[in-house]
């Protein structure tokens, strides 16, 4: 049995998808409400929460392999240790290209104690790393939907942005083929690709013009502080453009060598999800 969390989400609703075209199966979806989920025919859709980690107890019986995405409620370490105690034999985490690049920000350091605990747990575990996610740029549907200009600090300096869909495929042949366990993968784009340049994609997938205002690194922290706290707004703007590294910037063929097919390019991401931004 394969556990998915995250299942409703960018990376864990691809994985399902593939996991299920590959006849992976069984399949065990964990959702905070199964009866608003939509899952392919055949996964058994679970409830349980990260914040209440006796309701993953359930969810956990009989997993062998778990798809775990961190940080998102509850306690990591307590997750961790509900699935050594069920059971659980390999773990594929989703961690952040930022815990090489930037340990030093607190979501880095995060990421990175996650993974220690699960290395200590005694479960073999497969760690991914991608970088920035295509479906970040969902931030920007409202004014582009509004006919607003998007507003962005950094529109030229371009990072190697990952298709969710491709994390998904790298964790599928992780949970599924034998010779992943005990890996740590960086997972990037196929090239660097701009603000202005996903804009552009954006509006060539709309089929017509969305604006873009170039903004400077304070006014970008007022506007993510919005909906981040100042230490989780001044992380985004350093790994998105504040304080790049050659190796933030640098472009991994490791979603090829793993899964035999190429990486995903923005422009595919825009065109497949450009109902979102009208």
């Amino acid at each position: 049995m394969i556990l998915v969390t995250g299942a409703t989400g960018n990376v864990g609703r691809a994985l399902l998808e593939e996991l299920h075209a590959y006849g992976a199966g069984p399949l065990r979806a964990l959702t905070r409400n199964a009866a608003r989920a939509s899952f392919p025919d055949g996964v058994e859709a679970v409830e349980g929460d990260f914040a209440d980690t006796a309701s993953l107890k359930a969810a956990l019986e009989g997993v062998r392999s778990l798809f775990l995405v961190t940080r998102m409620g509850g306690t990591d370490a307590e997750i961790v240790e509900a699935a050594r105690q069920a059971g659980v034999d390999h773990v594929v985490l989703v961690s952040s290209i930022t815990a090489a690049t930037h340990p030093h920000l607190v979501p880095a350091q995060e990421n990175l104690a996650i993974e220690q605990i699960l290395k200590d747990s005694g479960m073999e575990w497969t760690i991914l790393r991608p970088t920035q996610f295509a479906s970040n740029t969902l931030w920007w549907a409202e004014p582009i939907r509004e006919g607003r200009p998007v507003r962005v600090p950094f529109a030229d300096i371009g990072l190697p942005t990952i298709h969710p869909a491709d994390i998904g495929s790298v964790a599928r042949v992780a949970l599924t083929e034998p010779g992943h366990r005990g890996m740590t993968y960086t997972l990037t784009g196929p090239e660097r690709v701009t603000p202005r340049q996903q804009v552009a994609a954006i509006a060539a997938a709309l089929g017509r013009d969305v604006p873009l205002v170039e903004i400077g690194r304070a006014e970008a922290h007022r506007d993510l502080a919005a909906f981040l706290d100042d230490e989780g707004a001044d992380a985004v703007l350093d790994v998105t453009g504040g304080d790049v590294t050659d190796e933030l910037l640098a472009v991994h063929d490791t979603v090829p060598l793993v899964t035999g097919s190429p990486a995903r390019p923005f422009h595919q991401w825009a065109t497949e999800n450009a109902a979102a931004f009208r």
